[in-house]
């Protein structure tokens, strides 16, 4: 019950990281988004269960303080945790550089829930647009912040096998 804690007591730290510091250093208007790094990680370490949780717990967390749409970010982080996490079984778990890697497949898989949600709620949305302003800028500081996310998901990981 204590590694529960650990693991929730992480992820509002990171949560709070990202919504409170990682805005002074934005690249663009847009920062890292620590809760999908998490989930990526989580999901490569753990499997597709419980990366597919933290995915649900990530997104309601950011689903709860936002105050947007409720559920769309609780559906992709999920999403998100289940896909990576089908991938955990076929890869070696310490393999630093592949959630630096999928990072950018995770936030593209983020932002395509997204825009399908917006788009079935009658938004028009230019892709393009999209893409040159949104999803590059956003990537940049994924790429960046992914690997000392996977760096703390491990130690966490290590400790939580300890116990």
């Amino acid at each position: 019950m204590k590694i529960i804690g650990l693991w929730a007591t992480v992820l509002v730290l990171l949560y709070a990281l990202q919504t409170s510091f990682f805005t002074l250093i934005s690249f663009d208007g847009f920062s890292a988004n620590l809760m999908l790094l998490f989930t990526v990680s989580v999901a490569f370490l753990r499997g597709q269960e419980k990366g597919a949780c933290l995915g649900f717990m990530a997104g309601l967390l950011q689903d709860v303080t936002t105050g947007s749409y409720f559920g769309v970010a609780t559906f992709s982080y999920m999403t998100v945790g289940f896909i990576f996490g089908k991938f955990s079984v076929n890869l070696f778990r310490d393999q630093s550089l592949l959630p630096v890697i999928s990072s950018l497949p995770a936030l593209a898989i983020h932002f395509a829930v997204t825009i399908s949600f917006l788009f079935l709620l009658g938004w028009q949305i230019d892709l393009m647009k999209f893409l040159k302003f949104n999803f590059w800028p956003a990537a940049i500081m994924q790429v960046v912040f992914a690997y000392p996310v996977h760096r703390l998901v491990l130690a966490l990981n290590e400790f939580s096998k300890r116990r």
